[in-house]
């Protein structure tokens, strides 16, 4: 299990040793790396407190909002042209929050978390 509980290592290397078992609230997940495909592909995963995760692993549209007409459309991505998050994110067509995605209305920026909410929601950028 992947927790998000403290460190058992030193700063000088050494172990400390553990003082209680991992705890459930203590649970992390894997990133989740969403990317570009055909056809959507999520997973539903148990979080705390019962409740149930949608989490994105492959897109090919995106909820696109924008400013001048204040309308939302479903736009197909073409591809990621920019991912703050990760140079290598960019190559690999990985969306992440705040990525730049290049879409049939135009380039339009990642506002939520795929991995953590299940689709992709986006605003169109003007330059």
């Amino acid at each position: 299990m992947i927790t998000q509980g403290r460190s058992l290592v030193k700063p000088s290397g050494g172990l400390k040793k553990r003082h209680r078992k991992k705890r459930l609230y203590d649970k992390g997940s894997q990133p989740v790396m969403t990317k570009l495909g055909n056809e959507r592909k999520a997973r539903a995963d148990r979080v705390t407190g019962g409740a149930v995760k949608l989490r994105l692993l492959r897109a090919a549209v995106a909820n696109v909002y924008d400013p001048a007409t204040k309308k939302y459309a479903v736009a197909k991505i073409k591809t990621v042209s920019n991912n703050p998050a990760n140079r290598y994110f960019t190559r690999a067509n990985i969306i992440t929050k705040g990525a730049i995605i290049d879409t049939e209305l135009g380039k339009a920026k990642v506002t939520n978390r795929p991995g953590q909410e299940g689709a992709i929601n986006a605003m169109i950028i003007r330059q």
